[in-house]
């Protein structure tokens, strides 16, 4: 059975780099490939072993002209019931974020016809699809990331390891004022626990700091609110990974994503590792 995964999304959002970054880590990749052409190469790349590594195949296909990414679905599709293994990564950005790189590349826009403004043409881009996104296994959203932080991103999604759990797993925590994180399926809100903000000795402290992490833990509504949530993951896991989901994001967020949502994000880790998961943990909003 092959190991294949789709990357589609929107243009600009650096599909193009994450093809690069899965070719460093050995992966066989076919850019800008037509639609109609997925299941042929991707069926003569198995027939022939291209790509073939650490006893299985890794084929990776980004999906080219938007005009065809609509009927991706479609072939997603018939090629898992061929009995193949397809995963599908979309990358996104804010329409503000896409407007800028392509006004730096002076790159013409797939959907911009020359009658219409770049915001309309990426907007209807993203409107085409949005089903496609619907669907897809992993969102990684690129607006506020470096090229350097898609690569780590990619490396962890798409690299083996030795973990029994089939279904990657991450926690980031985050500040509300800097805004919710697009790319996530779980957010959890732990802004009802006291901030250490406000204690003087641990404001320019993290929860990665044994003080503040003792702070946040030692709280009187900390221990019931872990152990009801960790009750509500036990659940939802394995009822994940039944249903064939590659990858699961959980955010924890906190005011300033400074203190208690570090702290949190930290212990769900040990808790997690301790279940046979391998979380990636990232905090977004520490300097």
């Amino acid at each position: 059975m092959a190991d294949i995964l789709v990357i589609t999304g929107l243009s600009g959002a650096g599909r193009s780099h994450a093809a690069d970054f899965l070719e460093d880590m050995g992966w066989f990749v076919v850019d800008n490939l037509p639609v109609a052409l997925i299941d042929k190469i991707i069926e003569l790349g198995v027939s022939s072993g291209v790509g073939a590594g650490a006893g299985y195949q890794q084929l990776c296909v980004v999906v080219g002209p938007t005009a065809d990414q609509g009927d991706v679905l479609t072939e997603i599709r018939q090629l898992r019931n061929k009995g193949h293994r397809i995963r599908v990564l979309f990358l996104e950005a804010t329409t503000a974020e896409l407007v800028k790189r392509y006004s730096s590349t002076r790159r013409k826009h797939p959907l911009d016809d020359g009658t219409a403004v770049l915001t309309t043409a990426i907007e209807r881009e993203r409107s085409l699809l949005e089903p496609v996104k619907a669907e897809s296994d992993l969102i990684i959203d690129t607006t506020s990331i470096s090229v350097h932080q898609l690569k780590t991103r990619i490396t962890d999604a798409f690299t083996t390891h030795a973990d029994n759990a089939s279904m990657r797993t991450a926690i980031t925590s985050f500040g509300f004022k800097q805004g919710i994180p697009l790319d996530v399926d779980l957010v959890m809100d732990v802004r009802f626990l006291p901030n250490p903000h406000w204690v003087e000795e641990l404001r320019p402290l993290s929860g990665l700091d044994e003080p503040v992490r003792r702070y946040v833990m030692e709280q009187p509504d900390t221990a019931e609110f872990l152990k009801r949530y960790e009750a509500l993951l036990e659940l939802l896991l394995p009822a994940y990974e039944s249903e064939g989901k590659s990858y699961l994001s959980i955010a924890i967020g906190c005011t300033g994503g400074q203190h208690r949502s570090v702290a949190i994000a930290e212990e769900l880790a040990v808790w997690m590792r301790g279940l046979g998961y391998a979380p990636r943990v990232s905090h977004r909003d520490l300097p």
